[in-house]
């Protein structure tokens, strides 16, 4: 049995504009502040001498790696992703960017907003377009009915609000 694991798609490349600033402050950030904090420090720990024993130049060189590849992450996922600002033409359907208010058979009312994997934020009701329950919704009017596969079951919810910010 070997170790390979299939590379994970990178999901729908779609993003709201507040998504992308985020993902630009997170890469300016950790560009401009991090890198050249942790530089410092790893310069400091390497002129203290022995370097194999080091704890401080194996660790600031550990985060080093971490930061360049999340760079590399953010920099190549930007370039690919589209930035969705405009609202659709048919603002009593869901689609991309939508608030959506449903309501389950024992009336229990949720409130989602459907949004590109890199923005995903459950605490937030921040839900990915490669959701099941969203790819349900997408395409359906207010008081629609829709069926969600769960890992309990079928869920049956009602459209209750659609709102576009």
């Amino acid at each position: 049995m070997s170790r390979y694991r299939p590379p994970r798609s990178a999901g729908t490349p779609l993003i709201t504009p507040e998504g992308e600033a985020r993902m630009r402050a997170e890469l300016h950030e950790l560009w401009h502040v991090r890198r050249p904090q942790v530089t410092q420090s790893v310069s400091e720990a390497a002129a203290q001498g022995d370097r194999s024993e080091n704890a401080e130049y194996t660790y600031g060189k550990k985060m080093l790696r971490e930061i360049d590849s999340r760079v590399r992450f953010l920099t190549k996922r930007l370039e690919s992703l589209k930035v969705v600002s405009t609202r659709p033409s048919d603002p009593d359907k869901v689609y991309f960017g939508a608030w959506v208010t449903v309501e389950d058979e024992d009336g229990v009312e949720a409130r989602y907003r459907i949004i590109g994997p890199d923005e995903l934020d459950l605490k937030l009701n921040l839900i990915s377009i490669d959701s099941p329950l969203a790819r349900a919704l997408i395409g359906k009017s207010l008081d629609a009915e829709i069926r969600v596969q769960t890992p309990t079951g079928e869920k049956t919810c009602y459209i209750v609000a659609i709102d576009y910010p």
